[in-house]
């Protein structure tokens, strides 16, 4: 990176843009408002400085604004009582998604936030957004496209720098395709006085295309830039450098979003998986795990052990060393590791920090988490009831669970603060999250009886004051994904769990217990295996273990065309009474059994209630468009519904 620096200053210096919010502008500039230099095209060097300027323009979606509002499923919860009611994850709760659009405090990473000097391809994570960055990288890449031939290099040079190019113009198009449908694809710069008149392709046409792009980057573009003779000048910080293998997860991934039941539906379809984009999808993702499994010495990308499992997402006392490890396929730079740590005063529980605000992790979501058997705790054909064959006992409801189940949530009774210095710090030394504990407190405490830990190790809270070398950035695409993503693809594309694609020669029950397994959860069950529908049921439910809070549930939901049906509407939490009941919870006792292994803890009484519900219609299935923008012209109409 330090090789590009100065090239990337200096293109951002004509490239930034300032305030404007609308795709047109991205797309059409002014004769004045872009450099257009011949320097920047004429060799290997200058032409990734201008290239470079791309990368800037992926949001990071956990910080960009001080905030961790990227959860939007099911999932989570803000806490009804909050002061701050901005929040944008309230805000797709209650429906209002036109949220996305507002910027500052609260508001997501859609669109630039409360720097009033709107988006900027600079190292501010607050001037990021997806909507302007998105269009603005599309018009770059093209711009580069355009120019390619100026440059002289070597072909490995050449194809490096197109590479990259290709890759981001279907990875900009692909990410507003996700959360607002079909679009033009804009496959050439504009003419500045030229305004956009495409017509909206349908999702699946305009997949097509970035299929293509996706396709032409991975052909061209080398596993891994330290094997390069271009990437020596920059060996070993090549790591965010796009290569083949994230244009093929991409690829796959594209495929089968495509083939999802409610992109298949917005192209003229059914209700249902389109097969054929489905198997596309196989073969893109098997030829990135064939090479995976092959070794590191092929492919760089590697499942994470599951002793290191946190350093996926997050990193602690590594002097700010960005997370992923080796599973991380694609991500984001980390702009600004200050902005990190204000993700966990968000997520570890407002008793901890004084605050009115906070989200909490869901009951019903935790349901999800199944036991270290494999089994779910509730039975699949009838949710409501425990499944008697788990081993799941009401008494203790957090006993020989899933080891991610402890990764993810804090319980009752579980330590929370090692500096226990202070009266008010002993109150809080464990999690008093039981009927009437202080961590419930209706005014800061969880509204759902339990905490999110995944983000949050033990000591960042006011007391210990542990967070100040955490980083947190949850990869956009990793290997655990691309896993679970193929034994979808393969399940719904040829409807036999035991098929295996040409380019991978595993079958989908393979592919889901290579991640349970890295767990230390046993594979699916057999009753699990007599249908695709029974398998597809534990698809989705793994998926909603392994990649719990890292912004993966509200886009599976919705491709699955689930998101407006029950019991995904729902949001619960779950009171109870200690089975050793505290004399007095305004004092210190933690009159409790095991203080090591509070899962070990009896209950008593447990009863989930509905802490909220929404009320969602098919409109809500994708996010409306600013009336700036459908304003543009006819062609360019607002999505159904808004």
């Amino acid at each position: 990176m330090e090789k590009y620096k100065k090239m990337i200053l200096y293109c951002v210096l004509y490239f930034l843009i300032v305030g404007a919010t609308s795709c047109s502008d991205y797309l059409s500039k002014t004769p004045n408002s872009s450099f257009n230099s011949e320097d920047n095209y004429k060799n290997f060097t200058n032409f990734q400085g201008f290239t470079e300027e791309l990368y800037n323009c992926i949001p990071n979606f956990a910080n960009q604004n001080n905030n961790n509002f990227f959860n939007f499923g099911e999932d989570e919860i803000w806490q009804l009582n909050a002061t701050t009611q901005g929040a944008l994850n309230w805000k797709i709760d209650i429906g209002d998604f036109l949220a996305w659009t507002n910027t500052g405090y609260g508001y997501s990473w859609f669109m630039p936030g409360d720097d009033n000097n709107g988006f900027a391809t600079d190292n501010n994570a607050r001037r990021k957004g997806l909507w302007p960055g998105c269009w603005y990288g599309i018009r770059k890449a093209n711009l580069g496209l355009q120019n390619l031939s100026k440059m002289q290099g070597t072909e490995e040079e050449k194809n490096l720098i197109a590479g990259q190019l290709y890759f981001f113009r279907a990875w900009f198009h692909f990410e507003l395709m996700t959360y607002w449908g079909g679009l033009p694809y804009i496959s050439k710069v504009l003419p500045a006085d030229q305004k956009l008149t495409l017509p909206r392709l349908t999702y699946q046409a305009l997949a097509d295309s970035i299929a293509l792009d996706f396709k032409k980057a991975a052909d061209i573009l080398p596993g891994d830039w330290d094997k390069t003779v271009a990437g020596q000048t920059t060996l070993g910080k090549n790591l965010l450098r796009i290569n083949k293998w994230m244009a093929l997860a991409y690829l796959g991934k594209n495929y089968l979003y495509a083939g999802s039941p409610l992109m298949n539906m917005a192209s003229g379809g059914k209700e249902e998986y389109n097969q054929e984009y489905c198997k596309k999808a196989a073969e893109a993702l098997g030829t990135l795990l064939q090479a995976s499994e092959q070794g590191a010495g092929t492919c760089q990308y590697q499942l994470v052990d599951f002793a290191h499992y946190s350093d996926l997402y997050m990193t602690n006392g590594q002097n700010g060393k960005m997370p992923g490890s080796t599973e991380a396929i694609f991500r984001s730079p980390v702009y600004s590791t200050g902005f990190s740590t204000h993700v966990e005063y968000l997520c570890a529980g407002s008793v901890l920090w004084d605050r009115s605000w906070s989200s909490y992790p869901c009951a019903n979501y935790v349901s999800y988490f199944g036991m270290a058997n494999g089994l779910p705790i509730n039975d699949q054909n009838k949710a409501d009831l425990a499944d008697p064959t788990s081993g799941y006992d009401t008494n203790y409801p957090w006993k020989n669970r899933d080891p991610r189940f402890y990764v993810n949530f804090g319980i009752d009774t579980q330590l929370q603060v090692k500096n226990t210095s202070t009266a008010a710090a002993k109150l809080y030394q464990y999690a008093n999250l039981y009927t009437g504990g202080n961590y419930t407190d209706p005014q800061k405490g969880s509204n759902t009886g339990y905490l999110l830990m995944k983000f949050n190790p033990l000591g960042v809270n006011k007391y210990d004051n542990a967070q100040n070398n955490i980083v947190i950035s949850p990869a956009w695409l990793r290997l655990a994904d691309v896993y679970l993503m193929y034994s979808e693809a393969i399940a719904m594309g040829y409807g036999d769990i035991y098929h295996t694609s040409q380019s991978f020669n595993q079958n989908a029950l393979y592919t889901i217990n290579k991640i349970r397994t890295r767990a230390g959860v046993l594979g699916v069950n057999d009753k699990y295996l007599g249908s695709v529908e029974s398998f597809m049921s534990e698809v989705r439910r793994e998926r909603a273990v392994e990649l719990a809070y890292e912004g993966y549930r509200f886009n599976d939901l919705r491709r699955w065309h689930l998101l407006t049906k029950a019991p995904y509407t729902i949001k619960t939490g779950i009171k109870f009474d200690r089975a050793v009941p505290d004399p007095d919870p305004t004092k210190p006792v933690n009159n409790f059994v095991d203080k090591v292994h509070p899962e070990n803890n009896k209950i008593l009484n447990l009863k989930e209630y509905t802490v909220f519900q929404r009320n969602f219609s098919e409109k809500h299935y994708w996010l409306p468009f600013k009336q700036a923008d459908i304003n543009l012209y006819l062609g360019f109409g607002q999505n159904p519904g808004w």
